[in-house]
């Protein structure tokens, strides 16, 4: 089963996905469903025996195109709809075992570029209203595959999260005639304490409200909605203080960094470009180098989440750590 049922407590989306069950977990050692496929091998998701990077839809979907409506309605109250969208994985190298955190710039700046080319051009299509990218990244956050890869979800909706911290930045922008995000960028500059890196289109930080104890946000310096109004020079910004961030992370505990990369854009409904602020956002699960945060009672059953630790000493921390290896 593949369809949408609304939380009428909650007024958002959940998705039922019901063959998910059956995705691929964590394959013999041998074989990478992700890797190029070799002559003679067992074929693989690429069907060529090498590639730079690869953009293909996901073998089993959260959201599918082409659904025909939902009939059966089983009761008045509770809603059903299709849960049509699009969701792509996309392989950021052909070498399964790469730490990417070493790998040249130039990676990164292609990277950029598809992500950009995708949103794009899935924000085009007339039933996606949010174009999601993101990265798990690490068996601690529950990856199973661990070939380099991320995803893109592009959804008939705008995701919870998204649509309650714009509509924060719509209303900020009504009563202060100021995108909500510029200003916290502003204050973050302002105080610096929090800063780890910036260059001339992005900074990073830890922001003064980090729920997680390594939980690090990259801003556009400028107002930027979304992809579409990257110049090339911010391209190429972007790629270096992504592959700055993770060489920090990587360099931290002395392994290769575990986290939930988020990107947060304006949706491609044609709503928010006045309020929409490029950003992106790393949920990092260590709090220290042999200790995780678990999501508990707090957080998962109210929504409060509870950080043990101080956004300016864990930001003053990753700023000492050298960017090399």
């Amino acid at each position: 089963m593949l369809e949408l049922r609304w939380n009428p407590i909650l007024t958002q989306w959940i998705i039922v996905a019901t063959h998910r069950q059956d995705r691929t977990y964590k394959p013999p050692k041998d074989y990478c469903p992700l890797c190029p496929t070799k002559r003679g091998g067992l074929p693989t998701e690429v069907p060529d025996e090498d590639f730079d990077i690869v953009v293909f839809e996901n073998k089993f979907p959260s959201l599918q195109k082409g659904l025909s409506e939902i009939e059966e309605v089983e009761s008045e109250f509770f809603k059903h709809d299709k849960a049509q969208g699009i969701c792509e994985v996309v392989l950021f190298t052909s070498e399964h075992n790469v730490v990417m955190s070493r790998e040249p710039l130039g990676r990164y700046i292609k990277l950029v570029k598809v992500w950009r080319d995708r949103y794009q051009e899935l924000g085009q299509r007339e039933f996606i209203d949010y174009v999601y990218i993101f990265e798990n990244k690490g068996e601690e956050v529950g990856v199973t595959l661990e070939h380099p890869h991320g995803q893109i979800y592009a959804y008939p909706f705008i995701p919870p999260i998204i649509e309650r911290e714009l509509a924060s930045s719509k209303e900020h922008l009504h009563k202060k005639k100021e995108c909500l995000f510029c200003r916290v960028i502003r204050e973050e500059k302002s105080d610096g304490r929090r800063i780890i890196t910036s260059n001339d289109s992005f900074t990073a930080f830890i922001p003064f409200f980090a729920r997680y104890a390594y939980e690090v946000h990259i801003y556009a310096n400028r107002h930027l909605p979304s992809f579409n109004d990257f110049y090339e020079k911010e391209e190429k910004d972007l790629a270096a203080i992504l592959k700055d961030i993770l060489m920090i992370y990587d360099n931290l505990f002395g392994f290769v960094f575990p986290y939930v990369m988020a990107i947060h854009q304006q949706p491609t409904d044609g709503t928010g470009r006045d309020y929409s602020h490029f950003h992106i956002e790393f949920y990092p699960p260590h709090r220290t180098k042999d200790k995780l945060k678990y999501l508990a009672g707090s957080e998962v059953g109210a929504g409060t989440f509870i950080n043990d630790s101080l956004a300016e000493e864990k930001a003053k921390e990753l700023r000492k750590i050298k960017r090399r290896f």
